[in-house]
């Protein structure tokens, strides 16, 4: 799915007017039909309903859905600014509309008591809309302030008000605080970084039928990893094949006290697919990684911590898990990148090795997927005001370096060299545990090897390991969840993927 600017999306919409054809405001009917359903589907228990609309479009949106979610037999009041003030034509139109439900009160915000209002009653933001650019003040800003003091359920119309669609807002800034934002077709941008996404709750997509050849044809750089893209890049297993159709890994890691990582990224690897699977490791792990893990072979790159680096040349390596940074690692590692031209993955202590001197940067060879968490980043290519700021940084180093960077964050990102940015949506924080990453990096090594391009290889990576754990936080929650369930759990999202793609009657 393509993620547009909200200037993208207003011409969206003219172009669907234009080219579909169809009005403005039945665009905007549209629209709030979607949200409408969705609301009486969801909120069949909640049978009052309080809609506080803006004076632009998207407070028209909140009009309409006030008259349909009356007719869906709710119990709506509505509030506006100021009813007699200068509406745009086509909210001005849903409020005539409105007016000629006697069952359905219009107030405006000053008269809002949160005091008489039930605890069942539901919110509904739809002050402002994607247009928004500047900060919220007068009437507005105290009806949002006193509306983030409540705890009745919340829901944003497109966009939370006080958002922008695009860019970071102030520290200062306030903003409706949803649990629920019904976004019109797209993902917006300030929808997935922390600073900002904090403010959607659960970001719920609604098609509302915008023209398909604007948005096919339209250049973007961001894009969301949906079950669409991904079912596009899996390749489903040729049932003639053999252990050598999906490729040899070698996960160099692991040292003395920190085995579990390397244990953790061999299993992810096993259980993804690789067909055959190596630990490259100090003997202290010989035992444990060869009782964790029969199915993998053993190669020996030290006593304690590993000093010696030697693989076959159609190894695919992942680099990194519990390497620790010894001196003798370190120095084994430099050597090793010096002369390996072959794409890799890098993640860890791998990367703080390589952090510890720009020059290291260019010993990275092309097209390598690197996996930093925000302060493995910040020490690799320096500091950042905000995760923002991080990715425009990230998109610049990837495209110097032409490596694919995943930036590990609630919203993971895999950055591409040719400046394209793949948002990550699946997963949640129970991977906020350490070894979630080891097993990243066996995942994506694993599909590397299996020969998917660098590319598909990041995107359909960072997809299975987020529904993986999803699927452990259905089973065990988010608080009791840990790495090896996320191992676990691939089974369960190879069999859901696998299920999207094979035709059979």
């Amino acid at each position: 799915m393509k993620i547009f600017t909200a200037e993208k999306i207003r011409k969206c919409d003219e172009f669907t007017i234009a080219n579909e054809p169809v009005s403005f405001i039945q665009l905007m009917e549209r629209a709030a039909e979607s949200c409408a359903h969705w609301i009486s589907e969801n909120c069949k228990v909640h049978k009052n309903l309080i809609i506080f609309c803006g004076n632009g479009n998207n407070g028209g949106d909140g009009l309409a859905i006030a008259r349909l979610l009356y007719l869906k037999g709710f119990d709506v009041d509505v509030f506006v600014k100021d009813i007699k003030g200068n509406f745009s034509q086509d909210a001005a139109v849903n409020l005539k509309k409105l007016k000629d439900f006697s069952g359905i009160s219009v107030k405006e915000f000053k008269d809002f008591q949160k005091e008489k209002l039930s605890e069942q009653a539901v919110c509904i933001d739809a002050v402002f809309g994607t247009g928004f650019s500047r900060k919220m003040e007068g009437e507005e800003l105290k009806i949002i302030d006193e509306l983030n003091s409540l705890s009745n359920i919340k829901i944003s119309i497109d966009i939370p008000s006080g958002l922008f669609a695009d860019q970071k807002i102030e520290e200062s800034s306030i903003v409706f605080q949803a649990d629920y934002t019904l976004s019109f077709q797209f993902w917006k941008r300030s929808f997935l970084y922390p600073e900002t996404g904090k403010y959607t709750g659960e970001i719920v997509i609604l098609n509302i039928g915008l023209h398909s050849q604007y948005i096919e044809e339209t250049f973007t750089t961001n894009f969301i990893i949906d079950e669409g893209l991904i079912e596009k890049i899996f390749k489903s297993r040729n049932e003639y094949s053999h252990k050598g159709s999906f490729g040899k890994v070698a996960i160099v890691g692991g040292s003395y006290g920190k085995m579990g990582a390397a244990v953790l990224s061999v299993k992810a690897a096993l259980k993804s697919g690789a067909g055959l699977v190596f630990a490259l490791s100090p003997q202290c792990g010989y035992e444990i990684l060869q009782i964790s893990c029969p199915e993998a072979l053993f190669l020996e790159g030290g006593d304690k911590y590993i000093e010696n680096i030697h693989v076959e040349e159609n190894m695919v390596l992942g680099v990194g898990p519990g390497l620790g940074t010894h001196e003798k690692t370190e120095k084994s590692f430099l050597n090793f990148l010096k002369d390996y031209r072959n794409p890799l993955v890098l993640d860890a202590d791998a990367l703080n090795i390589i952090s510890k001197n720009t020059s290291h940067h260019n010993l990275i060879p092309e097209n390598s997927i690197i996996t930093p968490h925000p302060k493995e980043f910040e020490r690799l290519f320096g500091k950042t005001e905000d995760s923002f700021e991080r990715t425009d940084l990230a998109v610049q180093k990837a495209s110097e370096l032409k490596l694919y960077i995943v930036l590990k964050d609630h919203h993971t990102q895999v950055i591409c060299p040719n400046g394209n940015v793949f948002y990550n949506i699946t997963g949640n924080s129970g991977l906020a545990k350490g070894g979630s990453g080891d097993i990243l990096t066996g995942i994506l090594t694993s599909l590397l090897a299996q020969g998917y391009s660098a590319e598909n290889a990041a995107i359909l990576g960072v997809w299975l390991h987020g529904r993986s754990a999803d699927f452990a936080a259905e089973k065990y929650s988010k608080e009791s969840m840990l790495p090896m369930d996320v191992v676990k759990e691939l089974e369960s999202t190879f069999l859901y993927i696998n299920k999207k793609v094979t035709k059979k009657l």
